[in-house]
């Protein structure tokens, strides 16, 4: 289970943050939230696929890492092969906690369940003098990042279902072995929709800064392709 608690100086002055990569560390999943700022970086790795939110009564954008729950084919011998990860990855074990209800604070906060707290190794948080780290500074900036963009991507959203630019996916794949994998639950941008859309809503798009994360979306699927094989070399060598 979870064990969130704010990070602070006094708290945590020796704690220390593993960095590499493994199921064991918490990262076999097959997708994470993305943000449509970072679209133009995940796209040249993952498939960015569209799933309803409930809870934010519209959707959420996902980079694709895997098939099934649990599965990351980008974990290959306690590495992650691929040059970018996004935010919401590279990011645990910490989150943005926010303040008392109503307020606009916004906290570093830390999973202390997480197995990436590492028993006196890994990288520290803060230094001798209770200072963050340079790890802690970047952690810090991408959290600011992810809590910006996630917020202002509604708009986005909003926008997408405004000029009804997304559709369902099914995507069905069968595999070298003759093993199927199936995709579903998912939308995708509406090609056939965007380029049918007249001049001004193009311009609305592009002026609101939508247009780019559309393209970016569309240009992702283009590594679907690559996801297939790397399903494909995990199933020849065991």
């Amino acid at each position: 289970m979870p064990d969130h608690a704010i990070l602070t100086p006094e708290d945590h002055r020796d704690l220390r943050i593993r960095t590499d990569r493994s199921d064991a560390l918490g990262d076999a999943v097959m997708a994470c939230i993305t943000v449509p700022s970072e679209f133009r970086r995940v796209q040249t790795h993952y498939p960015i696929l569209f799933q309803r939110d409930q809870t934010r009564d519209g959707f959420t954008a996902l980079a694709i890492f895997g098939f099934e729950a649990g599965e990351n084919l980008f974990l290959e011998g306690g590495r992650w092969d691929a040059r970018y990860r996004p935010l919401a990855i590279d990011s645990q074990p910490f989150l943005v906690g926010r303040g008392p209800e109503g307020s606009s604070l916004r906290q570093v906060h830390i999973d202390l369940a997480s197995p990436r707290i590492g028993a006196g190794e890994g990288m520290r948080v803060f230094d001798d003098t209770g200072r963050p780290t340079p790890f802690l500074e970047r952690i810090a900036d991408q959290l600011r990042a992810l809590d910006e963009d996630y917020v202002a991507a509604t708009a986005f959203f909003a926008a997408l279902q405004r000029h009804d630019l997304l559709e369902p996916l099914t995507l069905d794949v069968t595999l070298e072995d003759g093993s199927k994998n199936r995709l579903v639950g998912y939308h995708v941008i509406d090609e056939d929709r965007l380029e049918a859309l007249d001049p001004a809503s193009v311009a609305e798009l592009h002026a609101e800064g939508h247009l780019l994360p559309i393209f970016m979306a569309l240009a992702s699927l283009g590594q679907i392709g690559d996801l297939v094989a790397r399903k494909n070399r995990r199933l020849a060598h065991g």
